[in-house]
């Protein structure tokens, strides 16, 4: 098949590549970036440079396609720029791609949603999510769609190394024993590539997760990994998480988003639908991440 991937080289479009690639298809990787181009040809694939803001690159570049792998990837330095709007910005991809899949005529699309897009309330900057799965549902109804909604990714936890460093606790406005899900992005893009191979039919959804674990739990086994087993974590209210974001120069509004998305993970808000539709958990526990974070710490 000839599979479109999105999302440059990323934490999830890299390894689902690769897999791709492995298995005979055709896939082109796009990337904002030409200095990526020689290490996508590497994996076996080809290089599209270009934008998701560029309507007319994404329609010629989906154009011909059995699949289309879509994702909004705008780079985490974009939350600390105070001149863009996180939330209007990937709803616009969002819009791009839209037009891009109707005027490509492209059929297949598996686009990377994520927990919290059940609802526009609550959910903090994951809002953008739900306004995103809006916004393709409006293509032709031949467009068949699958919506794949991921948990937190466990790299989100290198975040917590300049705090573990600084004050020797991991510090959010959530926290305890009550259990709550995590991905790894190698059992995401296994799960991509495994919707890839199987029937497209009309719209679905699906959701992602390898573990269920509790802050207190995360904190223990990532203590252990660095060498430090006492590590803490600590739970200090929304009001002094959203100072500490911006303190650190974090865009307001971003911050205020992040605040409210951590807000929604307390007594499972977010995961009201995630738990009325549990998927089999991935093979790659935190445990395992633990490795890849104790060596990010140390390094």
């Amino acid at each position: 098949m000839k599979i479109i991937v999105t999302g440059s080289l990323g934490n999830i479009s890299r390894p689902l590549a690769t897999e791709l690639v492995e298995k005979g298809h055709d896939v082109t990787v796009i990337s904002s970036s030409s200095d990526r181009k020689s290490a996508i040809e590497a994996l076996g694939a080809k290089a599209a440079i270009g934008t998701m803001e560029d309507i007319d690159f994404l329609t010629e570049t989906f154009r011909g396609a059995d699949i289309v792998y879509a994702m909004e990837a705008l780079n985490e330095g974009v939350f600390f720029n105070h001149e863009i709007d996180f939330v209007q910005a990937n709803i616009q991809i969002a819009e791009n791609y839209k037009e891009a899949i109707k005027k490509s005529g492209v059929k297949h699309i598996i686009h990377l949603s994520s927990i919290g897009a059940h609802t526009n309330e609550g959910n903090g900057m994951l809002k953008f999510h739900y306004e995103a799965e809006k916004i393709l549902n409006e293509l032709p109804e031949d467009v068949s769609i699958k919506f794949m909604r991921p948990v937190g990714f466990y790299y989100n936890m290198y975040a917590f190394i300049p705090t573990i460093k600084a004050q020797n606790a991991i510090i959010q406005n959530y926290g305890g024993d009550e259990k709550e899900p995590w991905a790894s992005p190698l059992d995401i893009a296994s799960v991509i590539a495994e919707e890839m191979h199987q029937p497209f039919n009309g719209r679905e959804i699906r959701y992602i997760a390898s573990e269920e674990i509790s802050p207190n739990d995360i904190a223990q086994t990532l203590g252990e990994s660095i060498g430090n087993p006492d590590l803490q974590w600590i739970t200090i209210s929304d009001e002094s998480f959203l100072s500490n974001l911006i303190k650190i120069g974090m865009n307001p509004e971003t911050a205020k988003g992040f605040m409210e998305m951590n807000k929604a993970r307390r007594g499972g808000v977010l995961y009201q639908d995630y738990d009325k539709n549990k998927p089999v958990l991935g093979k790659i526990k935190v445990k395992d991440f633990a490795e890849d974070f104790a060596k990010a710490y140390h390094n």
